[in-house]
């Protein structure tokens, strides 16, 4: 009997049906995230098969039509990504997913989507690269999810998170987000946490719906309404851009998020997200271990970055090291937050290699050899 959620079984527990009889199963990561997005009320799912992130699309295909829900495997990524544009447009919870090359075929409708204000979540199971590359773990999309992913002054909400069933709780954060700030919002992990088995609990939330005067829902005696990214007229355009920067100025100050471990007393700040955080949680054990006073901080959101949290510590601790799965991007809004406050050190793998916690203890003891703590004593 499988642990698994099978078609005709009961319906899983939420929080407000079943607190008091919470279980623990072990899933897959793309099938939790796909089961988690699900039970946040995902209206319709478009998607195109590509590894490592299949099972997702896999586990929609099967679950979707039974709840009368709509679930499409397009064509191709360029046929998801703007089908999904215009489901959102008429007001339905939406989601897609893919893998690396496959997200860089949906930059143009991401873009169409921050422009036009249509909420939807698109879930990026990372892959190596760059071009096809291989079907290893990596953080190597960190600059394509930050930066904008497609053309134009645009942001939008970037979560990654660190285990299976925190990727669980952030899909009804997504969606959350979406529709408040009428934005797509993007969920990234490496394919290790796309493709690993973990226990997880049972437990999603829906997050509740929220009225919208601005959707596609045919004629019905209202002033018409459209969903658009087209503004010809200069002035209009500028208009429109600066009401999106003062969103994006909100969510900054709304919405950032993340989590520290042994910082109080650090004066060695690991900076690491997803399954890099992993790797530094049990590399700054061991550092402790050896004497080394080290800390962890984890964004959990890389999108709104936490710049302020570490512009904090960089008053008070000796360095950084940042650990990612990519020859070096999010070290660049590290740079940016500290300014110049402390030394800044990276290590990194690419092409689907994982640093070990050794490598990242031995990047934390050189570190700690080339810097003095502060107040201008020598290095220990």
């Amino acid at each position: 009997m499988s642990d698994y959620p099978q078609a005709g079984d009961a319906p899983l527990p939420t929080e407000a049906a079943d607190a008091g009889r919470r279980s623990r199963v072990l899933m897959k990561g793309n099938e939790a995230i796909a089961e988690a997005a699900i039970q946040a009320g995902c209206d319709a799912y478009f998607g195109y098969p590509i590894t490592p992130q299949a099972e997702l699309l896999e586990w929609m295909a099967r679950r979707m039509p039974e709840l009368g829900r709509v679930f499409v495997q397009a064509e191709s990524e360029l046929g998801a990504i703007n089908m999904a544009l215009g489901a959102a447009a008429t007001g339905a919870r939406v989601m897609v997913s893919s893998s690396s090359p496959g997200i860089s075929l949906m930059a143009e409708a991401m873009s169409y989507m921050a422009g036009s204000g249509t909420p939807m979540v698109l879930v990026n199971i990372m892959r190596a690269g760059p071009g096809l590359g291989s079907i290893g773990p990596s953080q190597s999309d960190y600059f394509q999810a930050t930066k904008g992913h497609g053309h134009g002054d645009y942001r939008v909400p970037v979560l990654a998170p660190a285990s299976i069933e925190e990727a669980m709780e952030l899909m009804a954060t997504s969606f959350e987000l979406a529709e408040r700030y009428r934005t797509p919002v993007m969920l990234v992990a490496d394919g290790i946490l796309g493709q690993a088995m973990e226990p997880v609990e049972l437990v999603f939330r829906e997050p509740p719906r929220l009225a919208a005067d601005w959707t596609i829902t045919g004629a019905d005696g209202r002033p018409p309404r459209v969903v658009r990214s087209l503004h010809l007229k200069p002035e209009a355009l500028e208009a429109h851009n600066v009401h999106l920067q003062a969103k994006y100025a909100a969510i900054a100050e709304r919405e950032e998020r993340h989590d520290g471990e042994q910082l109080d007393d650090a004066d060695l700040v690991v900076v690491a997200y997803g399954t890099a955080a992993r790797v530094a949680r049990t590399a700054v054990a061991q550092a402790r271990g050896a004497g080394i006073r080290a800390g962890l901080l984890r964004p959990v959101t890389l999108w709104p970055f936490p710049a302020p949290v570490l512009a904090d510590l960089a008053s008070r601790v000796r360095g950084f090291l940042v650990v990612e799965l990519s020859a070096g991007q999010m070290v660049e809004d590290v740079r940016l937050a500290v300014a110049g406050q402390a030394p800044i050190a990276f290590t990194g793998r690419t092409g689907g290699m994982v640093p070990t916690p050794g490598e990242v203890v031995a990047a934390l003891r050189q570190l700690a050899a080339t810097t003095a703590p502060r107040g201008g004593e020598a290095p220990r």
